[in-house]
């Protein structure tokens, strides 16, 4: 009987393990179809269409947007040093600037009774992956005595790179972060100001703090959980 199960077993096993094997293949051969392989129409040429798409919900609260102009330069050296070219592009790009609102909990939120103040120890604003816009361009120079196709595409790829860095650390520096901090602030004092209102304190002040600005603060009055608030004014009704 024990070697009846002991095969029962590894056949079980190695049934496990080819079908471990086959959903790992499968997965791969999905990645490479979507990633590698060109999709064309009956007659052999290529189609613009849509090869993956994926919806997903978020919890992050836009607070503000960065616009700008990004130049970005690259260069590239082939035939042992002989094939030199450089290429230069200007285009159009956006910073989206959020507050993840998910890990906000009511040990966030303080309410000071006597000064009708609600304090927010909110998470810090975070920049989004820049947005570089390259169907935009206004400029495209390439120079070189001879560019070849290959030098074209590294030449390519290596300009959205640059971009794409640059802009992400205009967005990231301190003077772009204070003022997106500025506007979550505006954000979610008119965000809390709809549970406020439904509890009474329509007139209550709100302060909203960042990580940054919380090392550094003075320690408030004694303060109650904005939960307990609500909680007491719902039983007082």
């Amino acid at each position: 009987m024990a070697d009846v199960l002991k095969r029962h077993g590894a056949i079980i096993a190695v049934a496990l393990l080819i079908l471990m094997v086959g959903a790992a293949m499968l997965v791969g051969w999905q990645r490479y179809d979507r990633d590698y392989v060109v999709s064309v129409e009956e007659d052999g040429s290529a189609v613009t269409k849509i090869i993956a798409e994926k919806i997903s919900g978020a919890s992050a609260l836009r607070v503000s947007q960065l616009n700008g102009t990004v130049q970005s330069t690259a260069q590239d050296v082939r035939g042992f040093g002989w094939l030199k070219s450089d290429q230069v592009v200007k285009m159009p790009y956006r910073v989206d600037y959020y507050i993840d609102l998910s890990g906000l909990t009511a040990r966030d939120l303080e309410w000071n009774a006597q000064t009708r103040t609600l304090i927010v120890n909110a998470p810090d604003v975070m920049p989004d992956m820049p947005n570089v816009d390259e169907s935009r361009r206004t400029l495209v120079r390439t120079g070189g005595l001879f560019v070849t196709r290959e030098a074209g595409e590294e030449l390519s790829r290596k300009v959205s790179a640059h971009a794409q860095a640059r802009a992400a650390a205009s967005a990231r520096s301190p003077e772009r972060m204070a003022q997106a901090r500025e506007y979550g602030r505006a954000a979610l004092v008119k965000l809390m100001a709809a549970p406020l209102a439904a509890a009474g304190q329509g007139d209550a002040r709100v302060i909203v703090t960042f990580p940054t600005e919380r090392r550094s603060k003075e320690q408030w009055d004694v303060t109650t959980p904005i939960n307990e608030v609500l909680a007491n004014k719902r039983q007082g009704r």
